[in-house]
């Protein structure tokens, strides 16, 4: 007796380890994805609070709703070195440790399969380990924060001889922030190369390129991306690392370095030959997402489908060859600038092309204004602010002003924070019931999307406006700058919108959590799409489905003439009258 429930205890732990902590189940392991990201996202947002208080309330102590005793060492004030560190660790995790897993980890895992008609991943255990992989490069991140000499201070760019002790970073902060980053980068080639593998091999009889949802069009592209670059960014952060920990020179010169040293511009080159496809990296997923629930809401079929796909792919292959308009102050000759303006402003002809089809995809349609449509809707303003202000930054003439100003972080906070977030959250609303069986609180959402709406457009379109009177970033205390000083009362309502944009977050979390478990139980499709992840019960066991579907039609067949008593149609049943 006493043996038999022992085994039974055994099988108990071995089932909840394989099928939960140790799940080769792509389903579970976006799941992981997605919770991992909500706790970064949450972490990386409470630091940015932290930077607006100091540009808002320089030299005054951070009060205890925002954690001030953290500050106790310092009369609960944060200093230049907190300052540096604060902006360092946010950027690092809010792009790689919270947007990362949330779009590309948790739903490209939880949906490509289900979404082509695949039973899993075509590298199970790899994925898997993909996941563990990134948790470990999270727990190296977090426990840099540790540290007799505190974390990474050296900008999340990390640009040599500032990231070098050399440079004048002391402890080991710095390597830590860059060994976290190398094995992030090893995580994501694993899910990259999975993701597009599967999409290649594994797609159901019928599912061609062309039958893909754009959301799958968008993760897979991204993924390429991925396969591409990151392996350059992790050379240049493994000779960064050397550096570091052994005295080497890689990126080393002038007075700092013995002998020849070597060139700290090749970092920059190197680190943006990945940064700015990284951009659309993260932005793709997004754009397939709007894409795919714009037809949803607005019960009619995306708006030139083909040619959105192939736009997505155009850029592509454009983001591979733009780096260089991040480098216009380094010296770089006039013609080379303009070459690269000149491929930076070609990317707003596909990306105007399928902003477009966006709006011809709501133009007549039947809009259902639900939690997840106007998430979308908000990624369509909020792009078009960053895609045009893009602009600026794009031309040599103007960048030459802007760079280095709040101009440039309003602009890339309104392309990578508004746009993913918004889009994120969108994704969120919208498979949440096939997640986890429960619908997200509908009015809670709307509360949470209007108040993020309009304190993010209130703060990163008034720090653009900053940057254009002259507001450097990384600067620590504004009121040392006397033309800065008129400007203080902008950084305290920026500050202001920040802390109530932070308090929206709260209500979300809110929302998810309560959702999770006393959520109202989802129909099986509880916003009639006709993609193949609607087409079965929850729970969705492993292996997805009991039989490979058949597809027949296309991802958005919404309102079609030949389908009577429904507006929508699953995409394994055939229309009549159609070959």
């Amino acid at each position: 007796m006493g043996m038999a429930m022992e085994g039974i205890k055994m099988s108990s732990s071995k089932s909840i380890m394989s099928t939960h902590i140790f799940s080769t189940d792509h389903k579970t392991i976006g799941k992981q994805f997605l919770f991992f990201g909500i706790f970064f996202l949450l972490f990386g947002g409470f630091q940015a609070l932290l930077i607006r208080w100091q540009l808002a309330y320089p030299e005054q102590p951070v009060p205890w709703w925002l954690l001030g005793f953290l500050f106790d060492g310092d009369g609960g004030i944060i200093t230049p070195d907190m300052y540096n560190q604060l902006f360092t660790m946010h950027g690092t995790i809010m792009i790689f440790w919270a947007i990362t897993p949330l779009l590309i980890g948790a739903f490209g895992n939880f949906l490509i399969p289900l979404q082509i008609g695949a039973k899993d991943m075509a590298f199970p255990t790899l994925n898997m380990l993909s996941f563990w992989t990134f948790f470990l490069s999270g727990v190296v991140l977090l426990v840099s924060y540790f540290l007799p000499m505190g974390v990474a201070s050296g900008g999340w760019t990390s640009y040599p001889p500032l990231s070098l002790p050399a440079g004048g970073i002391p402890g080991l902060g710095q390597a830590f922030w860059t060994l976290s980053i190398t094995l992030m980068g090893v995580a994501t080639m694993m899910g990259a190369i999975n993701y597009v593998i599967t999409v290649i091999r594994l797609r159901a009889p019928g599912m061609t390129y062309f039958r893909m949802p754009l959301s799958v069009w968008g993760l897979w592209l991204a993924s390429i991306l991925n396969v591409i670059f990151v392996p350059v960014i992790a050379a240049g952060l493994i000779m960064l690392l050397i550096d570091q920990l052994l005295g080497t020179q890689f990126f080393l010169a002038g007075r700092l370095a013995a002998g020849g040293g070597g060139d700290p511009l090749l970092f920059q080159h190197v680190f943006w030959i990945f940064g700015h496809p990284e951009v659309y990296i993260l932005i793709l997923p997004v754009w397939g997402i709007v894409s795919e629930l714009l037809s949803v809401f607005s019960r009619k079929p995306a708006f030139g489908y083909k040619v959105t796909a192939i736009c997505m792919s155009t850029i592509v292959v454009l983001s591979s060859l733009v780096w260089g308009h991040h480098m216009y102050t380094t010296g770089m000759s006039p013609l080379l600038g303009k070459t690269f303006m000149f491929l930076t402003l070609l990317i707003s002809i596909p990306s105007s092309i399928f902003f477009f089809n966006w709006l011809a995809t709501l133009w007549r349609g039947s809009l259902h204004f639900d939690p997840p449509m106007l998430y979308t809707m908000a990624v369509i303003w909020v792009f078009a602010i960053g895609g045009l202000t893009g602009l600026y930054n794009a031309t040599v003439t103007a960048d030459i002003y802007l760079h280095d100003t709040m101009f440039v972080v309003g602009h890339f906070h309104y392309t990578m924070a508004a746009s993913v977030l918004f889009g994120g959250y969108a994704a969120i609303a919208y498979w949440f019931p096939r997640m986890f069986g429960r619908m997200l609180n509908p009015f809670i959402s709307k509360v949470h999307f209007w108040g993020t709406f309009i304190t993010i457009n209130l703060v990163f379109f008034n720090m653009m406006a900053l940057g254009y009177a002259g507001h450097h970033r990384r600067i620590y205390n504004p009121n040392e700058y006397e033309f800065l000083q008129p400007l203080m009362d902008m950084n305290i309502f920026i500050t202001i919108m920040a802390l109530l944009l932070g308090a929206f977050q709260i209500l979300y979390l809110y929302n998810f959590v309560q959702s999770l478990f006393k959520g109202k139980v989802a129909e099986t499709n509880p916003w009639k799409a006709n993609t193949l992840e609607w087409s079965m019960d929850y729970p969705i066991p492993h292996g997805n489905f009991e039989t490979i579907p058949q597809v027949v039609n296309g991802p958005n067949e919404y309102s079609h003439p030949n389908v009577k008593d429904a507006d929508w149609v699953c995409q394994t049943v055939k229309i009549e009258g159609e070959s």
